[in-house]
């Protein structure tokens, strides 16, 4: 029976849900069904081991009994009120972000998710210097909407550039440098000139806005090498260029930090955010201001607005959750789990795979990526991603998939003992995969 319902979900998915990046037909959707923590399950009883995160945002882990507390009794005050309105929950949230961020930044405004976040961002940093241009790198994601999907990298924003004046560059990445690096400090050096050179080149007097993911995610996991984002800021501050950083995957929690700023010598103007800040149990984002931008505002309009923003189911789960991680210890948790077991247990599977060209990442935030070869580094064909997906299913567990990486992303509650299931059944996959592959 269970096995049926599982079945009639398929069907009812295949014959009237239009799926996200995805040519239609040959969508084959996985049935989940409930989950608890860092385990999810379809009707039928299968169990998966949540090393996504979904995408990559459940940090405090799946039917948290205080975040859904909040939400159910939020509903039973006040379901929905409209932005212009005073909302206490909506207060209490904002109050709880701007405490979390650096000295000088005490406004929210509240979006529906990342991408209007970024968007919003964005338009912030155009109005407030009256310029144009934003700078982003090829190697990013930020969000599906009409800027933010142009200030992405990746081969998604090509058939959606209809926005104008974004400039791409390349970002650190010493594993495959675009610069000929062999330490990370020549790769923060050289990456840096070549934003500088990129900046002077447009005329740094148009440049709006500098967007980066703090740790870029989607793209890989690319954690900023020593110097990288103070020089950014440097530059920055030199031109008179607003700093966006996105924590929209990032952030609250994931890298072992509130912020993944926090573990760098930097401060951004704006902040942007979405994911980790409720775990995506309602939808919500928005963008943390700094104090100068947020004064702009007090005379001039804002051009700017939706309908949800600051919904109050979103926000009563944003204020628990924060209370949440906060006395749980959740933030530390994923601190210590990065270091203490995962660090050094891909770095064991890095060393014994050679499928494994490099394990990078902090925290709960780790990408393996799979090469062919391990001394020319040519990635692993999209097949061989596809066979490791189906046998990390096949032993239990939930994996995030992206090009030729294999994304380690577990909620930030995750324990000793599931971090190291999840890294046993890494090493069975691996060790089927090359056997198959030999």
């Amino acid at each position: 029976m269970t096995q049926d319902l599982d079945r009639h979900v398929v069907e009812l998915d295949r014959a009237h849900v239009f799926h996200s990046w995805s040519a239609q037909g040959a969508l084959t959707p996985m049935v989940v069904a409930g989950g608890l923590g860092c385990r999810v399950w379809d009707h039928a009883g299968h169990e998966w081991l949540d090393f996504s995160s979904q995408l990559v945002n459940v940090n405090i882990g799946h039917q948290h009994p205080r975040l859904v507390a909040a939400i159910q009794e939020q509903a039973a005050i006040l379901t929905t009120v409209s932005p212009p309105t005073a909302n206490l929950a909506r207060g209490e949230a904002a109050k709880r972000i701007v405490g979390l961020a650096p000295d000088g930044f005490n406004k929210v405004f509240f979006t529906n998710g990342g991408a209007d976040a970024n968007e919003n961002a964005i338009r912030m940093a155009r109005q407030f210097t009256g310029r144009d241009k934003v700078v982003s790198t090829y190697r990013s994601y930020h969000g599906n909407t009409g800027s933010a999907v142009v200030a992405t990298g990746d081969w998604r924003r090509v058939p959606n550039e209809y926005a104008r004046g974004h400039v791409h560059v390349f970002g650190p990445y010493l594993y495959r440098s675009e610069f000929w690096a062999t330490t990370p400090e020549e790769e923060s050096e050289r990456a840096l000139r070549h934003l500088t050179r990129v900046v002077e080149s447009e005329g740094a007097a148009s440049i709006a806005a500098i967007l980066l993911e703090t740790v870029p995610g989607t793209a890989g996991v690319l954690v900023p090498p020593p110097g990288y984002l103070a020089g950014v800021r440097a530059l920055a501050d030199k031109h008179g260029i607003m700093l966006i950083l996105d924590e929209v995957m990032a952030g609250f929690g994931r890298t072992g930090h509130w912020f993944a700023f926090d573990a760098f010598d930097v401060v951004p103007d704006l902040i942007t955010f979405a994911k980790g800040v409720n775990s995506g149990y309602i939808p919500v984002g928005g963008v943390v201001i700094s104090d100068p931008i947020a004064a702009h505002f007090d005379d001039v309009v804002f051009p700017g607005g939706l309908t949800y923003s600051g919904h109050p189911l979103a926000m009563a789960s944003i204020v628990a959750s924060i209370d949440t991680m906060t006395d749980e210890g959740i933030v530390d948790n994923a601190a210590r789990i990065g270091r203490d077991v995962l660090a050094p247990g891909l770095a064991e599977l890095a060393d014994k795979h050679a499928l494994i060209g490099e394990a990078r990442g902090e925290g709960v935030f780790w990408a393996l990526e799979l090469v062919a070869d391990p001394d020319t580094r040519e990635p692993v064909p999209a097949a061989v991603m596809g066979r490791a997906k189906v046998a990390l299913l096949e032993r239990g567990l939930l994996p995030f998939v992206a090009d030729n990486r294999i994304h380690v992303v577990p909620p930030c509650v995750v324990t000793d003992d599931e971090a190291t299931t999840a890294l046993a059944i890494y090493d069975d996959a691996f060790t089927l995969l090359t056997k198959e592959l030999s």
